[in-house]
């Protein structure tokens, strides 16, 4: 019994290491590609649903699909209905491991060809670069996983000896109740549904368990799973803590409703197990479930959201961001993060000189940009703590294309206090016009700062600006000569339309950094300095 024992905690603990390392490896093959269909493909809760299904599947792990769900919304890259939507996705997307489980390990059993595997995927893992080191790294982690399940199976071999479903809670109502409560525990303490999913298949499979009880567990999971993004969400911002919570009430919704249904259905399941066996039965019930609370909370996202919003309040912060040190550890997350962050302080500054290069000047938008300075630092102080591998060329790339922006930004902040510019901007005749055209311009660019018609129609503006500065300056020189200008009045001039040429010059390159950060790029120029 003790060497049976062993070999069951050994395989799940190799179970464990084989997911963790094949859903690390997933999601950095998936890279940025993950990220852009996670904050992109959303727009929709239902859109939401069918990216968050895809995503957990391709990354097989709900847990990561949440925590980075979590950590979009407190950078500000996805709202919470857009989340909700994700959150509800990652639940059906996650019972694609226990069918892959079931398949690979139980009907194919494909434990010995692992075993066969795991040496050149090891080999391909420590020798290889890039794609084939990945490539390695993942079917590494499947053989470990599948090697893990085999040991779990040897090892509840004889369980039935010594562990029968009689030992357990008995299956009526609060029985029942209590089991779900054991499948909660097991998720905690594994932190992975797929694990405990697994141990619930061979357990079942060995007569350890009953189909019931099997299924009353796969309920509980549902609600251990949600422990990991409560951990994540814990010290972050409000908004984070939210979408915590929320995918909490959801899942224990969702399991409420479950467990009356699965009392129904006792008789049904127990059919489907004689047709086809208990492995498939209990997949088809954890597969329905979450079809069925999806289906149930999807109309009413927006409101749900709302509700949530309610229970947890978020109060206006007096800052114009909330960086969260929480998610450094995943330097993809935290470098769109960054992103969001400075477009935000861009989107401040550009909108605020936009109002003031107008028909109609208005300078209160400027009055509120002291805001944007201390976020900037905070953001600088953020990148700081990023861990950046020099393997990865372009987390480089868009950590330099960060520090550029924020240069830019720092620079276009100085010259938006610098109001006196403008007064004599617009009220200059010659001048006028190219004001209201870079005040238009910056109103088009906070709206589509990343589109690349932006960055044009700003490097095309800055360089008509240019040219009509060096006119400018040669024709109040001359009128000076002429008298009809003063001295002071020809440096005053001289410098507004240094002023404009600067302004539009920084805003072209925060928008061109922020292009070439969204898409992880070299920049187009070759540039690396401003």
């Amino acid at each position: 019994m003790d060497g049976d024992f062993f070999l069951l905690v050994g395989g799940i603990g190799m179970f464990l290491l084989g997911m963790e390392i094949m859903t690390a490896a997933l999601r950095d093959a998936a890279g940025s590609n993950l990220r852009t269909i996670l904050t992109r493909f959303t727009t929709t809760p239902m859109r939401g649903v069918l990216t968050g299904a895809a995503t957990t599947a391709v990354v097989q792990s709900s847990s990561a699909t949440t925590v980075m769900t979590v950590g979009f919304v407190g950078a500000g890259l996805l709202s919470m209905p857009q989340a909700l939507g994700v959150l509800f996705g990652a639940n059906i997307g996650t019972t694609a491991t226990g069918w892959l489980v079931s398949i690979l390990g139980f009907k194919l059993k494909l434990g010995n060809i692992a075993m066969a595997l795991l040496l050149p995927a090891a080999l391909a893992d420590l020798l290889g670069r890039g794609a084939i080191a990945r490539t390695g790294r993942v079917i590494a982690g499947l053989c470990l996983l599948l090697i893990g399940l085999d040991l779990m199976q040897t090892g509840a071999g004889d369980l039935t000896a010594y562990i029968t479903p009689d030992m357990l809670p008995s299956a009526g109502p609060l029985g029942l109740l209590a089991i779900v409560g054991l499948g909660a525990g097991i998720t905690i303490v594994m932190q992975s549904s797929s694990a405990a999913m697994a141990l619930s298949l061979v357990m079942l499979s060995a007569g350890a368990i009953s189909l019931l009880q099997a299924a009353a567990i796969v309920i509980g999971m549902n609600i251990g799973t949600t422990f990991t993004a409560v951990l994540a969400s814990t010290g972050g911002s409000v908004p984070m803590r939210q979408t915590a919570l929320a995918n909490l009430l959801f899942n224990i919704v969702t399991s409420v409703i479950a467990f009356p249904i699965l009392l129904l259905i006792r008789p049904f399941l127990e059919h489907m197990a004689d047709y086809s066996d208990a492995m498939t039965a209990l997949l088809m019930f954890h597969t329905g479930f979450n079809l069925m609370g999806t289906a149930l909370f999807l109309p009413w996202t927006a409101r749900f959201a709302d509700w949530v919003a309610l229970i947890m309040p978020d109060k206006k912060p007096d800052r114009l961001f909330i960086l969260d040190r929480g998610i450094l550890s995943d330097t993809n997350t935290a470098l769109l993060t960054a992103q969001s962050a400075a477009a935000q302080v861009a989107g401040r500054l550009f909108s605020a000189l936009a109002s003031a290069m107008a028909e109609r000047p208005d300078y209160r938008p400027l009055s509120a940009v002291g805001l944007c300075g201390p976020a900037l630092e905070d953001l600088r102080g953020f990148l700081s703590e990023v861990r950046l591998s020099h393997e990865r060329r372009t987390e480089m790339q868009v950590y330099s294309d960060l520090l550029h922006q924020i240069d830019h930004l720092s620079r276009l902040l100085e010259r938006a206090t610098q109001t006196e510019n403008i007064d004599k901007l617009l009220n200059d005749r010659l001048s006028r016009r190219p004001t209201l055209a870079t005040g238009a311009a910056l109103g088009q660019a906070d709206e589509a700062l990343g589109a690349s018609g932006t960055v044009n129609r700003l490097k095309r503006l800055g360089g008509i600006v240019h040219a009509r500065r060096n006119r400018h300056r040669r024709a109040m020189l001359l009128g000076e000569h002429a008298g009809l200008y003063k001295l002071t009045e020809v440096f005053s001039h001289t410098d507004a339309m240094r002023w404009l040429d600067r302004v539009l010059h920084h805003a072209e390159r925060v928008a061109h950094y922020h292009r070439s950060a969204a898409g992880g790029l070299p920049a187009a120029d070759g540039s690396t300095a401003g």
